[in-house]
């Protein structure tokens, strides 16, 4: 029985697979309890809007020097080694979280929580860009990112039945204590995974840490293009995660029960998004699919928080919120990875991606500071819309080298000729 690109990987492809997409979903279902659990640490620790702002932005600041550090780490001594480190990093942290009992015990551990995760993520997806073959690759990467729904749905699966048993008190501890849990099961299943024959080939002797090779030459336009473009779409993303639960419960009114099944919708569009964009990219390249995702989440997004709708419209625009905002966060590693040469991907796309997400990560505490003057689902929809416009011009220069063979260049150093080359002078003029 085919099951589509599936049967086409060969069995250490699928291991990689397997790997990278079982790190990301656990360590999703970390990172989304804090989200799940905001509207009841508003009330049982009197935490303020701004105060949960702040901590879902430190978080995310944390992730953008986790995923840069981790990704120089990796170009260092090895994608799996990080890899592994950084999964009992997260599960360690949000363990953590369970014995705080304020803001500022929440403060640091959230920061350290969010420097594992932005490191699983980037170094997650570098390994699968240079594992899996270039027909295949963005449909496979982009896959593996839709492990953070499966997390979602995960977390979000166990809430209710943790709130059932335990009074309210008690039970958000116990939700951030399971977060250890699944460190255990991820440190086994990634000892099965080889190293990236690509990271292998490349000399020991050029395995240097150098933070300034991925602003320098060729390297700067690509960075500053990239990194503005995952600050816009993180930035809008962050704002609907964080956000999008206590919207829900406070000016829809909806209790957990409630609130559970409508961000469900949400998760199941968040799960198929990264395999449509993906699939797309392949064909259009990965500049395209992400003006295209930018254009339809930016018209979602406005129906969402400006217009009045039904609820029934909700849960329709909440499986289209969630399959663009997904599709979009998939796409940005693989873009990143295809942009630099082996010997800097890990630093380059790390760099990208968690600065983007670092400089994202100032709009959920703007949200949540703007919500003080007007509504919050019109504070949620101005930064938003303003962030998915940054992104989209930040698209439309992005240079086109999708499907680039990595393994050809697996030994390639900073001074000599990348892939980024010849992707800039093929380049289409709307993405020069």
């Amino acid at each position: 029985m085919r099951l589509g690109w599936y049967s086409d990987l060969n069995k250490q492809e699928k291991r990689t697979y397997w790997a990278c997409f079982g790190g990301f979903t656990l360590d999703s279902m970390d990172s989304t309890i804090y989200a799940l659990m905001m509207p009841v640490l508003m009330t049982v620790l009197a935490l303020s809007k701004s105060d949960a702002g702040l901590l879902g932005s430190v978080s995310l600041i944390g992730s953008a020097i986790g995923g840069w550090g981790a990704g120089m780490l990796a170009d260092r001594y090895g994608r799996i080694k990080v890899m592994q480190a950084t999964v009992l990093w997260v599960a360690t942290f949000t363990c953590m979280a369970g014995f705080c009992n304020g803001f500022w015990s929440f403060l640091p551990v959230r920061f350290l929580q969010g420097i594992g995760y932005g490191g699983e993520a980037v170094v997650g997806a570098v390994l699968i860009s240079e594992a899996i073959k270039p027909a295949l690759r963005g449909r496979v990467a982009a896959s593996v990112q839709s492990g953070y729904a499966v997390g979602y749905a995960i977390s979000l699966t166990v809430m209710p039945v943790v709130f059932a048993f335990l009074p309210e008190d008690i039970a958000w501890r116990a939700f951030f204590a399971i977060g250890l849990l699944p460190a255990l099961l991820i440190w086994f299943i990634r000892r099965l995974v080889p190293e990236s024959e690509a990271f292998q080939q490349v000399s020991k002797q050029s395995r240097k840490i150098d933070l300034r090779v991925i602003f320098g030459g060729e390297h700067r336009r690509i960075t500053l293009i990239s990194t503005i473009l995952a600050s816009g779409i993180f930035g809008a993303a962050y704002i609907m995660i964080t956000w999008l639960p206590t919207y829900m419960r406070t000016v829809l009114n909806l209790p957990i029960a409630s609130t559970s099944g409508y961000l469900a919708v949400n998760i199941i569009g968040s799960l198929i998004g990264p395999f449509v964009y993906g699939l797309i990219s392949d064909y259009i390249s990965r500049g395209r699919a992400f003006m295209l995702f930018l254009i339809c989440q930016t018209l979602v997004v406005s129906v969402y928080m400006f217009a009045p709708v039904n609820m029934t419209v909700v849960l329709a625009l909440g499986l289209l919120l969630g399959g663009f905002q997904g599709g979009l966060a998939s796409g940005l590693p693989l873009a990143f990875s295809e942009l630099y040469p082996t010997q800097i991907r890990a630093n380059g796309a790390g760099f990208c991606t968690s600065f983007g997400r670092g400089f994202g990560s100032i709009m959920p505490a703007a949200v949540g500071f703007a919500s003080t003057e007007m509504s919050l689902p019109v504070a949620m929809g101005i930064f938003a819309v303003s962030s998915y416009l940054i992104a989209f011009i930040a698209a439309m220069c992005l240079p086109n080298a999708t499907g680039v063979d990595l393994s050809d260049h697996p030994a390639s150093v900073v001074n000599e000729p990348s892939p980024t080359e010849a992707a800039l002078k093929k380049t289409p003029a709307v993405f020069r």
